[in-house]
C-alpha cells in the first residue's frame, strides 16, 4: 500500500504583504506570487501557500515547526508582530510554544533541546 504524505499546506491570509514579510523575516521562507490573491512558499521543509481572504480565519490547521533555540525564535516572532498564545511548555521529548501570525493563523514550534 502506498503511503499518503503531506505534500502542500495552504493557509488563508488577511494581508499577503504582511504575511510574507513575517515568514521571510522570522523563518527565512521564500515566496512566489501568483497574482494579487495567492503566494506560494518554499524553503520551509514543505511547500505551501497563502490565499488572500476577507473572512475571519477560524480553526486553521496547526502546523508544528522545529527550531533548536525556542527562546531566540520566540523573540524573533514577537518582534515581527506575532503573538504568543501558549508560552513554552515541556512535553515528553521536548518543549514547544504556540503563536498567532499577523493574519491569525496558529502555529507551534518545538525543540528537542
Amino acid at each position: 500500500m502506498n503511503k499518503v504524505q503531506i505534500d502542500y499546506v495552504e493557509f488563508k491570509a488577511l494581508d499577503l504583504v504582511k504575511t510574507k514579510t513575517f515568514y521571510k523575516d522570522t523563518l527565512g521562507w521564500q515566496f512566489t506570487d501568483y497574482g494579487p490573491s495567492y503566494t506560494s512558499f518554499s524553503e520551509s521543509g514543505i511547500s505551501g501557500g497563502f490565499e488572500l481572504t476577507d473572512q475571519p480565519i477560524i480553526n486553521g490547521a496547526l502546523i508544528v515547526l522545529y527550531h533548536e533555540d525556542l527562546e531566540t525564535i520566540q523573540n524573533k516572532i514577537t518582534a515581527a508582530g506575532g503573538t504568543i498564545c501558549k508560552e513554552i511548555f515541556e512535553f515528553p521529548g521536548g518543549r514547544r510554544f504556540h503563536f498567532f501570525d499577523p493574519s491569525g493563523n496558529e502555529l507551534a514550534i518545538w525543540s528537542d533541546q
